[in-house]
Parts: structure tokens; C-alpha cells; sequence
């Protein structure tokens, strides 16, 4: 396995290979214990989003797991539309916390990943501790907020990532000039992401099958049923932390509206002057909130 990013030593970080449904899970681990923190990254991101919260949920006492989700980094890549299914990618993040041994599992997710770990938490897949989601909203709450035009103008993507080819020819031409623009796009502050750090998502992107593949969870959409994967009621009976970004550019702020009707015990955290690639962007905000809110390993 030739990883996607390689830690700096000291960092208290190392990268590892972990077999788990027949695949090969590239995986940013930090920390030891009982307790696991599993990182779950959006698109076109990677496990090496979460650098700046790895070593402080360790620090806190958690054994934290970061995996490149199916797809992406030096993760196997399964072919076809199919593979990316919702059920398969919740399953993936099952099999990992039951190949770790751990007894307790916490669950955070961005964007995509917080689209899994909210399905993990409605669908009771395995007990939770507790649940933080970054910038994706409840899946009723998106649904909803779909139905109206702002969030569909945002929402435009969606619709076109459905079609084949075109968008990998569009996205990896010119050395993946188009997905580099998508960090800066939806970025407050489009300094925040270098080059240097641009090229490692760029890289992982142009990867053999690495495209497609991560594009395949956008067109696999179709194909989860909603009576099972969009349940009616949605609830999630677990602590649960939202923190937003409040100037992301992808998902409005009208995409939170009515939480709480899904959620038992909610708490959110807005951060203001922040964009949508969030604990990239408002890193430390992000940190302080985790540290306030999570009772650390225990």
C-alpha cells in the first residue's frame, strides 16, 4: 500500500493497511484505549482532512481511527455503481470498528461521511457513545430543504455527477485543475488550502479507478431504497453534536431547520467566518467544540 499522505514523525499519527469485507482500508490511526473515534471524510477529500483533529481526540483518550473511505486514497476501489450503495458504505464502518476490538464507539463525520454516520446512527448499526456530524445535514432535513429552490441551486452537482465519463474528463484534466478548484471555491479563505495541500487530494484523485469511484457514491444515490435508508421518523437517540460552518457555500443554513425532530439530544455549534470544508478551515474552532462537547476516552 502506497499511502496518500504520510505524517510527519512525532506527530503521534501512522498510517495502516486494515482488511476488513474484502477489501483494503488505507487508515490514519492515533492513540490507544477501548474507546474508538472513527473520522469519516467527505468528497473529494480524504482521511488527511482530519490532521488537525487527530491528535487532539488522542490527546482527549481516544484510540481514533481515520479511514480513506471505499474509493478514495489507497482504499480498495470496487467497481460499478452498486458497490457504493449506502448500506455497503455504513457496513464498511461496522466491519472497522468490530476489527478493532474497541468496546465503545464514537462517530464523526463531514459532508459524505456525515451522510454515513447519520444513516450508522438512524439504522442503530452498531451502539454509539455519541455522534458529531460536520456540515451535512440530517438526511430528512436535506430532503426537505431539496424540495425548494435555493438548496437545489446548490445543489446542482448532484444532478450532473449522474452522467458517465464526462465528469472525470472534466474534473482530471489538466492535472486535476478543476477539482483543485472545488477546495478554493467553497473556501472563506482560499489560502487555507495551498498548493502543497491541494496536491495530496489532487494525487489521491488521479489514482487509477480513484475518480469514478468516488464519484460513484453520488450516482448510487438512486439506488438506496428510501423505505429502509430514509426512514420516515429518522430518529437518532444518541448525543449528538452539529457543527457548521456557517459560510458554506454548498449547504444553506435553512438545511438545519428542524433538527431537533430527529434528534433527542441535539447540540449545535455555528461557526461564524467559516466555510464549508470545515474542520479544515475553522481547525481550531473545531477542536474547542470537540473538547468541550466529548467526554473523552474513557
Amino acid at each position: 500500500m502506497i499511502p496518500s499522505w504520510q505524517p510527519d514523525a512525532g506527530s503521534g499519527m501512522t498510517v495502516r493497511e486494515i482488511a476488513v469485507r474484502g477489501l483494503s482500508f488505507e487508515v490514519i490511526e492515533a492513540g490507544a484505549g477501548d474507546h474508538l473515534a472513527i473520522c469519516l471524510h467527505g468528497y473529494p477529500e480524504l482521511a488527511y482532512s482530519w490532521r488537525h483533529q487527530i491528535p487532539v481526540l488522542a490527546a482527549m483518550g481516544y484510540r481514533v481511527w481515520a479511514p480513506c473511505q471505499r474509493g478514495y486514497g489507497a482504499t480498495s476501489k470496487p467497481e460499478g455503481i452498486d458497490a457504493y450503495r449506502i448500506e455497503y458504505l455504513v457496513a464498511d464502518v461496522a466491519a472497522l470498528f468490530d476489527a478493532s476490538g474497541a468496546k465503545t464507539l464514537t462517530l464523526i463525520g463531514h459532508d459524505w461521511g456525515g451522510a454515513v454516520a447519520w444513516s450508522f446512527a438512524i439504522h442503530h448499526v452498531r451502539p454509539l457513545d455519541r455522534l458529531v456530524i460536520m456540515n451535512m445535514p440530517h438526511p430528512r432535513c436535506f430532503a426537505r430543504a431539496l424540495r425548494n429552490w435555493p438548496q437545489q441551486r446548490r445543489s446542482w452537482y448532484l444532478a450532473a455527477y449522474q452522467a458517465p465519463e464526462l465528469p472525470e474528463r472534466m474534473l482530471l484534466r489538466n492535472d486535476a485543475a478543476a477539482l483543485r478548484q472545488i477546495f478554493a471555491r467553497h473556501a472563506v479563505d482560499p489560502a487555507l488550502f495551498p498548493e502543497a495541500v491541494v496536491d495530496i487530494y489532487a494525487a489521491a484523485a488521479q489514482r487509477p479507478g480513484a475518480l469514478t469511484a468516488m464519484l460513484n457514491w453520488y450516482r448510487a444515490v438512486p439506488l438506496n431504497p428510501r423505505p429502509r435508508w430514509l426512514p420516515d421518523n429518522g430518529r437518532v437517540d444518541v448525543p449528538t453534536l452539529i457543527v457548521w460552518g456557517d459560510e458554506d457555500k454548498t449547504l444553506g443554513l435553512e438545511t438545519l431547520d428542524r433538527s431537533d425532530e430527529f434528534v433527542s439530544d441535539l447540540t449545535i455549534r455555528r461557526l461564524k467566518g467559516v466555510g464549508h470544508w470545515v474542520q479544515q478551515e475553522g481547525a481550531a474552532q473545531v477542536n474547542a467544540a470537540l473538547e468541550e462537547w466529548l467526554p473523552g476516552g474513557r
